[in-house]
């Protein structure tokens, strides 16, 4: 290893540990509050709702909207970790300490994707535990959930960090999922298939991205999904680079960080 590769590595660790550090000293805010959220889904939507609803293609509706609380989970603690630590880090100026030091754009990107895709990890598994008191979990695709998480929780944790290189206050953070990642998410399949919309919403729910990540994550679990796995993959992937090649362009030129 070169000079130059231990330094990096020796960068990107601890930014990683600097991310985890800071999510597990506050757990009761960052791991608890998810879990006891989901665990309300589970109750109300699982139990009381979904006995009156029925089959869906097979399995029982608590079957069905396991594999999309999860995922729910993994996008809104992806995102919100490194949207609010890179802000952070900005308000607090303490980013002016990466830009000096001999660290590329990619290390800081790799480092606080680390660090939001660890937290999202963390509370799947955490969700996943939860959600085996209300009903048994099958896995009929390993690969294909992992695929799943991993890309999607890189995605969103790139969009948390894109937004908190534009946010120029605490406001700004809430923007985002207010407005834009809750809406995508509770119309993204989450709680239906949309095998159940009318044909013209049908096709409209084929804009919202997050509908493919949902039947990508749902096929790994149930065998069955609104899209081919393929299809969810190959977007995921397709957007991971875009999302990531933008973030670098803004890492590199300093945008919101020099001015």
């Amino acid at each position: 290893m070169t000079q130059r590769s231990q330094r990096n590595w020796i960068a990107l660790k601890t930014i990683w540990r600097k991310e985890i550090t800071r999510y597990m000293r506050i757990w009761i805010q960052t791991l608890l509050p998810p879990v006891i959220t989901m665990s309300l889904y589970f109750v109300i939507f699982g139990n009381l709702i979904g006995s009156r609803i029925g089959d869906m293609g097979g399995f029982t509706y608590m079957e069905f909207i396991v594999p999309g609380l999860i995922m729910m989970s993994i996008i809104t603690n992806s995102y919100s970790n490194v949207a609010s630590s890179f802000f952070s880090a900005k308000f607090q100026h303490n980013i002016e300490e990466l830009i000096v030091a001999p660290v590329p754009a990619w290390v800081v990107i790799a480092g606080y994707l680390g660090g939001g895709m660890s937290r999202a990890i963390l509370v799947g598994i955490l969700v996943s535990f939860i959600s085996l008191l209300f009903v048994d979990i099958h896995i009929h695709n390993f690969a294909a959930i992992v695929a799943t998480l991993l890309l999607t929780a890189s995605l969103f944790a790139c969009a948390g960090l894109i937004n908190g290189v534009y946010a120029r206050n605490f406001d700004d953070i809430s923007i985002i999922p207010t407005f834009v990642l809750t809406p995508l998410t509770y119309l993204g399949g989450v709680f239906y298939s949309l095998t159940l919309l009318p044909e013209f919403w049908q096709w409209v729910s084929k804009a919202n991205p997050i509908v493919y990540m949902v039947s990508g994550f749902r096929y790994g679990f149930l065998g069955q999904s609104d899209f081919s796995i393929g299809t969810s993959i190959g977007l995921l992937v397709l957007f991971n680079i875009v999302f990531i090649g933008f973030a670098y362009r803004l890492i590199q030129k300093g945008v919101g960080i020099r001015s």
